[in-house]
Order: structure tokens, then C-alpha cells, then sequence
């Protein structure tokens, strides 16, 4: 293998990944997780809960269509690191205005491919996500595992501050794919709706302008007091985002006045987390992790399975839940909760992602309930 674009992966564990650097030269760290995604790898890489985090992709070939500027979730890359099997520098696709390998040099994302990506997946699967390094500039083991050591664990990390919006702002931009029976805004009714970003993607947004929301997106630190006055929201949505639930103190803090207005509540995967704490319930790590467009999930109203996009590495704990939760959603896969519906007040949240951008669109109706939701608190 030719030294000059020679890359290493190595874990926290010791395990060692050679293969050869594409997009940035040089190093990065990072909890490195896999995602079963077969497509779509241009939002997974601009979504903001990736933050801190080196993702491997499982599908065997990437970058065979390009990158453009309409599937991106947010203003820049957010992961960390890139790993694939092959990546394809030829792309084909009416779509493409470059290559895959261009687009994370422009960002300074560091990139590995020739590596057993299947080897590297079932180690995580056993042994967890762990923290690991990608360089091009270092390839010396020893020295790579005391910057890994050195790195800080993924538990008790606030990442939010890092990808939340400066200032509030407002966003109208319907989605590419819409599910619904009408296309225009002026033909629904106009719903006040504020966003808290943890990390919200966009495609979240456009699906909220689809149904007629008028949409504030507001920093993750904005005081409840102040949505609630500067704002009067007729609903209040609670965005994605990285990092450890239970270290963003003051998000929970936020969302349990909000909870004592009776304000509707919509949370999707770290929304949906920080309700769960909000309302009295405890979360904590998964092993490795869910993270794809093909996850199960049952329904336990209707009793139907949604194939869902999933992308988080903590849970709500379905044992410290209050009576004050119902479970409505359940993985299929291991059973962890999915989805809660609060008796007491008008909240729900779901773990998963009924944005689709990328994966199924099963769940696209739950942008729906919200918005029922809102009507019916009125």
C-alpha cells in the first residue's frame, strides 16, 4: 500500500483497521458506530446528532451517486470520521454536483476505505461502540491509543451547545417528497409552532412547514418563560441532537415548564429522551446502538409495524417510567421503548425518525398527531 495515502483506524481496545485515506488528510477522533443504511449517506453525514462520533457505514459501496446541495441536513458535515468499504470515485446521478471524496476534503472530514467494514461492525456489535481515531498523518499504534485514551467518553458529554443555532431564526422550505394531499401552505391553516434545536435536521422542518406550521427555531439554552412570551406558540417541537440526554440539564429544565403550561409537545430521538426525563423517567447507553433506515418498530396502538430510520445511542429506560407515561412504540429488534405518550399532559415523542430523510416513510403521520394535537389544545 502506497504510504502517502496510507490511513489507520484504531478502537479504544486495541483493534487495528489499515486501509487508505480519502476526502481530508489528517486525524480525527471519535465514538466510532455503524449505520445499515443503504443510501442516503449525505444527510446521515450533515446530521447534526452524529456530532463526535466516526461513522461506518455497513453497505459495501459509497459514494457511487454523488453529493448535491439538496440533501444536505445541515449547514456543514457533522460527523466526525467517514469509513466504508469502497468508496466509488465515479458517481452517476442527474442530481450530482460532485464527488463524495471532494465534499468531506471541503468540510475537513477525514475519511478511511479499503477496510473490512463487516469485521468492523460485528466487533462493535460485541464488544459496544467505543472510542477510536482515524489518521493519516500518525500511523504509529502506540502513539494513536494514547490520543484515543486521552479522548473523552461519549457518557455525561453535552454536545448540543455545539450544534444549536447562535440566535433564533424562522424557516419555510417545503419538503422534496411530500405525503400529503395538498401541496400549498395557503391551503391549511398556519400553526405557530416553535422548534427547540438540539440538532434539528431540516428535513424535520420542511415536514412541519408541509402541514402549514409557522416555524421559530430558537438555541437549545431559550428560557421556556421566553418562548412561551415573546413567541406564544401553539406547539412546541423538541429537535434530534447528539450527545448524552441527561447532561443537557437545562433543555429538561425547559421542557418540564413547558410541560406545566400544557403547551402541545412533539420530540423526535434526543426530543424524545429529554421528555422521558422531563417527565420522570431515567435513560442510559445502549451497547451499540441504533442507527439505519431499517429499524422495527411496533406501533402498540394500532398493532402495526413501522420499518423505521433510527439514529441514537441512548434510551429511555422503560423500567423507571412514571404512571404518568404511557409506552406506545417498541423495537423489535430488543425490545427497548420507542415511543411515549404523556396521560397528563399534551406530550408525545417517538425515538426514531418519521422525517425519512434518508429511510421509510412509515411513520410520516406522526407529524400528523402533532399537529391533531395542536388543534385539539386550542
Amino acid at each position: 500500500m502506497n504510504k502517502q495515502n496510507s490511513a489507520v483506524l484504531l478502537l479504544e481496545d486495541g483493534r487495528k483497521f489499515v486501509g487508505r485515506s480519502f476526502g481530508y488528510h489528517g486525524e480525527v477522533l471519535g465514538e466510532v458506530v455503524f449505520n445499515t443504511s443503504m443510501s442516503g449517506y449525505q444527510e446521515i453525514l450533515t446530521d447534526p446528532s452524529y456530532k463526535y462520533q466516526i461513522v461506518n457505514m455497513t453497505y459495501p459501496m459509497i459514494g457511487n451517486y454523488g453529493v448535491n446541495s439538496d440533501d444536505v441536513e445541515s449547514e456543514k458535515v457533522q460527523v466526525s470520521g467517514f469509513v466504508v468499504k469502497e468508496y466509488s470515485k465515479v458517481y452517476s446521478n442527474y442530481r450530482a454536483t460532485g464527488n463524495l471524496g471532494d465534499y468531506l476534503e471541503k468540510h475537513k472530514v477525514c475519511g478511511i476505505e479499503g477496510i473490512d467494514t463487516r469485521a468492523l461492525t460485528k466487533h462493535i456489535r460485541d464488544r459496544g461502540a467505543m472510542r477510536g481515531i482515524i489518521s493519516s498523518i500518525d500511523l504509529d499504534q502506540d502513539s494513536l491509543l494514547k490520543k484515543v485514551l486521552a479522548s473523552p467518553q461519549m457518557n455525561g458529554m453535552d454536545l448540543v451547545k455545539d450544534v444549536s443555532c447562535k440566535s433564533a431564526y424562522s424557516f419555510e422550505e417545503k419538503s422534496n417528497i411530500s405525503l400529503l394531499a395538498y401541496d400549498t401552505v395557503s391551503e391549511r391553516a398556519k400553526f405557530n409552532v416553535v422548534v427547540y434545536d438540539y440538532g434539528v435536521k431540516r428535513n424535520i422542518l420542511r415536514k412541519l412547514n408541509d402541514r402549514g406550521c409557522h416555524l421559530t427555531i430558537v438555541p437549545a439554552n431559550t428560557s421556556y418563560k421566553d418562548v412561551i412570551e415573546k413567541y406564544k406558540p401553539d406547539g412546541v417541537f423538541l429537535s434530534n441532537g447528539p450527545g448524552d440526554p441527561a447532561a443537557v440539564t437545562y433543555a429538561i429544565e425547559n421542557i418540564k415548564g413547558l410541560l406545566e403550561e400544557n403547551i402541545p409537545l412533539f420530540g423526535i430521538c434526543l426530543g424524545h429522551q429529554l421528555l422521558g426525563i422531563a417527565s420522570g423517567a431515567k435513560t442510559y447507553k445502549l451497547k451499540f446502538g441504533h442507527r439505519g433506515g431499517n429499524q422495527p418498530v411496533k406501533n402498540l396502538k394500532t398493532d402495526r409495524v413501522e420499518i423505521t430510520s433510527q439514529n441514537h445511542g441512548f434510551c429511555v429506560d422503560m423500567k423507571t417510567a412514571k404512571d404518568n407515561i404511557e409506552v406506545t412504540h417498541v423495537n423489535l429488534n430488543d425490545h427497548t421503548m420507542e415511543g411515549i405518550r404523556h396521560k397528563e399532559k399534551p406530550a408525545f415523542s417517538v425515538q426514531y425518525h418519521p422525517e425519512s430523510a434518508p429511510g421509510p416513510h412509515d411513520s410520516d403521520y406522526l407529524f400528523d398527531e402533532f399537529i391533531k394535537l395542536i388543534k385539539a389544545n386550542k
